[in-house]
């Protein structure tokens, strides 16, 4: 037996061994055609520390907790029972062999006995786990949808087979030491598993009990050497690979001091160096069409390594939102594709083309994106699906960086193919000529401190540099543009004014950060908008920056280090926890019941949460507001599912699958909060959207509500008792209604993070007014039920309101009867019917489909403060069941076509229209609007509305730039046509549509009258 060992052994050997090198070989050259990857070198030694603590700890596997157990069982006894495979070829000759110093060393018989146990019942797991999970019964839902089967069958019987073997060995070593009568080593101290299965099913003979080492110690090489045959001949064969390639791939992680690839994206790198636009002009023809990837030898050899490390596991792909929502964009999947392609072209670039076969030609002709008809690598769907979350990157075990590499092929898709979806082309030019992605006039930047009763102060105009005060208030686009987004704003600078921060902004001097951009592909206008914001930042002495948008923070802490600026970057949430935990800001318990038992839940931004690790400061706010329960949904945190709005995905059309905003609604919803959380602007677009959708539908309840964190805040600090007047109970709203309201931009005493009940009567309604600037929460519950008590803490903490709706001092003070929008006034419409309220997060948005179009020769009259939102489906189903005489409530098919107008082509609240008011269920009359009520939609509410107005160009379906509005402006002839393919449409809110004119126009706009 031990001549047959020790030949069978040896020429498999023979064969395995040199395979193996050839294949390593192979495998060097192909990741060596890739391009230069930059700063992979640096800080050796933290590299080398993330290395082991990575592979040894198994962070990264341990995010699956018992499967990433298991598996380290597995891993551990690879690494050790391969040293187990050479003692085999020592055994062959001296079946009692065993290492020196270390052989019978306890310890090591222990760890040998222990994961070889150990392992054998991990692989087993696993096993089951992969049969549990199968895709022929969860189909798409299995994370080993697409992976291949038989290589994953393959190394588990493998694995399976080293962990017993050990065992079985080690069970014939220990029954040779006692057939020697061995008193040292003859113990179940020194065989403690192993020595129980020698008793079992091993003889007593030793001679027998030789030739069963010569055997298994046989069995142990060829199957090692079978393994390395196997993989020799399938270089793509990740799951086994990365047993070998994780280690390096892990040392030349893009981030040195061991970070994941989120956060800031690569840069685009051309001639080994980051694009500079100074030197762009000097390329040749055949440098400009290396921008970005456009062919797979284009990626860099760390993105090569990635594809060739992938073990296709489909961590990434069962948390991917794209894949969730049945889109065809795996990273899984995609990162197999190109390490397949990869391996198939690469090797054939320098070979002859006369000993070409078809299909290798086929191969080097093959387009990196395309579609099947031009059998390209990656479908345009997939490059255009991914909404750069970085859960892909998140979750994977070996480092791979999935969203460079998407990235990447799609800045080569903008720069060098100009092929991407038209939608894009409105926010690339709104960018380069406006500065914002909607191509809204700069001017109105700081049209959002109209209404507030402090001074915002303004970098050039109030201050000279950031060095006179705290902090730079980065309000972003959407903070200045965008209705819902510009409430968040003004709360946090109603909060930072009250906790005596002091803070400036920049006005019309901030452009955009460049994200849309950049997430898009359009390296080029984002290097010109960094560039610019950068020299702002430095001329204005900026250090400290707060930004209430997720993508702002994260590309303004990542990524303007390039263009030399350090900024100390924080969210509004990081920085108001900081003031509540300090005592600046204090958050005052209801006295009434209504918002004891209050349901919060919390939606993690990705660009806050995943690619930043801010989890904390929110759900440290959220948990001091008195009386409310903070729940968390089941996908939360590291794996919270992202709204659909990151990488660029917010402008762009959703036609595949179902709508990413949409299943993460569903997902709040089902936790039973009354409110929905946000930190980011774009969330809060996508998620009031989708709920909108969900109450048309039934599926929620119309008092749900999607708020800024800031907002809640706001509400409770600023919280006041119940009062008079209020007690009638109406629809459920998020904010007040205008004629509650301070200002058409502001927010009142944070009226927003509650609801507030219509007045029943003239005189409630009056009353409502009053106390405007009270917590809408308190407004249920009548004044009659509070003790003397509760009268006076709500002496104390009163406010009045101004002339123009600004809270102030105490509510004694009779309430101004010049205020618009008071029952008073002649009204252009029929007022509302007691009960009705407008909805908050679409109650400028109206559909497109139900607005009334007015003439545009005819001026709109100006919609009662009180008067309900056409197309707002909580409206709609508060109308149905008021006992007033109200206008007939629309039917489903409307109510379900107005809230898919706000969720279906269109992802965010903007339009560079003309102003106009929200449309009402009424018709409007010809007759011209009386004072304008101070409404949150109309930002140009002081222009004048003669009849002699210039017409308004377009409906609300299409997108005019401020600059094709009437009248002159200065940059007319930058302005691109915009088209219909602008998700940007009819369900924008009116604030944001407002064609202001430049200072230097002559003619005022008109409002339209597309609603």
């Amino acid at each position: 037996m031990q001549l047959v060992a020790i030949i069978v052994s040896l020429a498999v050997t023979a064969v395995a061994i040199p395979l193996t090198v050839m294949a390593v070989r192979s495998m060097l050259q192909i990741i060596r055609a890739g391009k230069p990857a930059p700063n992979r070198m640096g800080n050796p030694a933290r590299r080398t520390a993330t290395m082991f603590i990575e592979t040894f700890g198994h962070t990264r596997m341990i995010q699956n907790r018992i499967v990433g157990i298991m598996h380290w069982f597995v891993y551990a006894a690879f690494i050790l029972l391969s040293t187990a495979v050479l003692q085999a070829y020592f055994q062959l000759f001296d079946p009692e062999f065993v290492w020196p110093l270390i052989g019978h060393f306890f310890l090591y018989e222990w760890a040998a006995e222990g994961l070889g146990l150990l392992s054998t019942i991990g692989i087993i797991y696993l096993i089951a786990v992969r049969q549990r999970q199968h895709p022929r019964t969860q189909g798409r839902k299995s994370r080993f949808f697409g992976s291949t089967f038989w290589q994953a069958y393959f190394v588990e019987a493998m694995a399976l087979l080293e962990g017993a073997a050990i065992l079985f060995v080690r069970g014939a070593e220990y029954n040779i030491y006692v057939a020697d009568g061995d008193p040292d080593y003859a113990s179940r101290f020194h065989f403690p598993i192993s020595g129980y299965l020698g008793d079992a099913i091993y003889p007593d003979d030793v001679d027998q009990l030789k030739n069963i080492i010569f055997f298994v110690a046989m069995f142990k090489i060829v199957l090692a050497m079978v393994w390395l045959i196997v993989i020799a001949r399938n270089l793509t064969m990740g799951i086994a690979w990365h047993r070998f390639t994780a280690w390096p791939n892990i040392w030349f992680k893009r981030e040195s001091d061991g970070g994941t690839a989120l956060g800031g994206l690569a840069p685009l790198y051309v001639k080994g160096e980051p694009l500079d636009l100074e030197k762009l002009e000097d390329l040749e023809e055949e440098e400009f069409s290396q921008l970005g990837v456009g062919k797979v030898e284009d990626f860099s050899w760390k993105g090569i390594l990635d594809f060739t490390t992938c073990t296709e596991c489909g961590r990434c792909q069962s948390q991917c939102p794209a894949w969730n929502t049945e889109k065809p964009l795996s990273p899984k999947l995609l990162m197999m594709g190109l390490r397949d392609h990869a391996y198939a072209k690469i090797p054939l670039l320098d070979a002859d083309p006369d000993t070409l076969t078809e299909a290798q030609k086929a191969e080097l002709e093959r387009p990196l994106i395309g579609d099947e008809d031009l059998f390209g690598v990656i479908d345009p769907d997939v490059l255009w699906s991914c909404t750069n979350c970085g859960a892909c990157v998140q979750q994977c075990p070996v480092d791979i960086e999935h969203v460079d590499h998407i990235d990447n092929m799609r800045r080569y898709q903008v720069l060098v193919e100009s092929n991407f979806p038209t939608e894009l082309n409105n926010i690339f030019k709104g960018l380069e000529r406006k500065g914002n992605p909607w191509g809204m006039n700069p001017r109105d930047r700081i049209k959002w401190t109209e209404g507030l009763d402090f001074e915002v102060k303004q970098v050039g105009v109030d201050v000279e540099s950031l060095d006179e005060v705290d902090w730079l208030f980065w309000v972003g686009c959407a903070g200045a543009f965008e209705d819902r987004a510009k409430k968040t704003t003004q709360a946090v600078a109603e909060l930072l004014e009250m906790a005596g921060v002091s803070f400036a902004v920049l006005g019309d001097g901030e452009t955009c950060t460049g994200d849309p951009a950049r997430r898009a592909g359009n390296e080029i206008v984002f290097a010109q908008l960094a560039m610019q914001n950068a020299e702002v930042f430095k001329e204005t002495k900026v250090k400290k920056v707060v930004s209430t948008c997720a993508h702002c923070f994260n590309t303004l802490k990542n990524e303007y280090a390039d263009y030399g600026v350090e900024l100390e970057v924080v969210h509004h949430t990081q920085l108001l926890n900081r003031l509540v935990r300090e005592g600046k800001l204090t958050p005052v318990a209801s006295t009434g019941a209504e918002v004891e038992g209050k349901k919060i839940t919390y939606h993690d931004p990705c660009f806050l949460g995943r690619h930043n690790q801010v989890y904390e400061a929110p759900r440290e706010l959220l948990n001091v507001i008195p009386g409310a329960t903070f729940t968390e949904m089941p996908r939360n945190s590291e794996r919270s599912f992202c709204c659909g709005a990151g990488g660029a995905r917010m402008w762009m059309e959703e036609n595949i699958g179902s709508r990413i905003n949409v299943n993460r609604t569903e997902e709040a919803v089902a936790t039973g909060a009354d409110q929905i959380a946000v930190g980011c602007p774009f969330c809060r677009v996508m998620l009031s959207d989708g709920l909108t959708l969900k109450q048309s539908e039934g599926a929620a309840r119309e008092e749900v509500e999607v708020l800024d964190v800031a907002q809640m805040l706001l509400t409770a600090v600023k919280r006041v008792p119940a009062m008079a007047g209020a007690g009638a109970a109406g629809a459920t709203e998020a904010e007040p209604d205008t004629a509650d309201r301070a200002d058409d931009a502001t927010i009142s005493d944070a009226e927003e993070a509650a609801p507030l009940a219509d007045a029943h009567s003239a005189e409630g309604r009056a009353d409502a007014e009053a106390v405007a600037g009270q917590s809408t929460e308190e407004l249920d519950s009548p004044a009659d039920e509070g003790t003397e008590a509760d009268h006076e803490a709500a002496a104390a903490h009163n406010v009045d309101v101004d002339d123009k709706g600004a809270a102030h001092g105490t509510p004694d003070a009779p309430a101004d009867t010049t205020a618009p929008a008071t029952d008073d006034e002649p009204e252009p419409e029929p007022a509302p019917e007691p009960g009705d309220t407008t909805e908050p997060e679409t109650e400028s948005v109206p559909a497109a489909d139900d607005a009334p179009e007015a003439p545009a020769e005819e001026s709109t009259p100006e919609p009662d403060a009180d008067e309900p939102v056409e197309g707002d489906a909580r409206e709609e189903e508060a109308e149905e069941v008021t006992d007033s005489a109200a206008d007939a409530p629309a039917d489903a098919s409307e109510k379900e076509k107005a809230a898919w107008a706000n969720v279906g082509p269109v992802n965010t609240d903007l339009t560079p229209d003309a102003p106009a008011p929200a449309a009402t269920e009424a018709e409007p009359e010809s007759e011209p609007a009386p004072e304008p009520a101070e409404d949150s939609a109309d930002d140009s509410a002081d222009e004048p509305t003669d009849e002699d107005d210039e017409p308004a160009t377009e409906s609300s379906g299409e997108i005019v730039d401020v600059a094709d509005a009437p009248g002159p402006d200065p940059v007319d002839e930058d302005v691109a046509e915009l088209s219909d393919a602008n998700p940007s449409g009819a369900d924008l809110s009116s604030s944001a549509t407002g064609a202001v004119p430049d200072e230097d126009s002559e003619a005022p706009e008109k409002p339209s009258g597309s609603g």
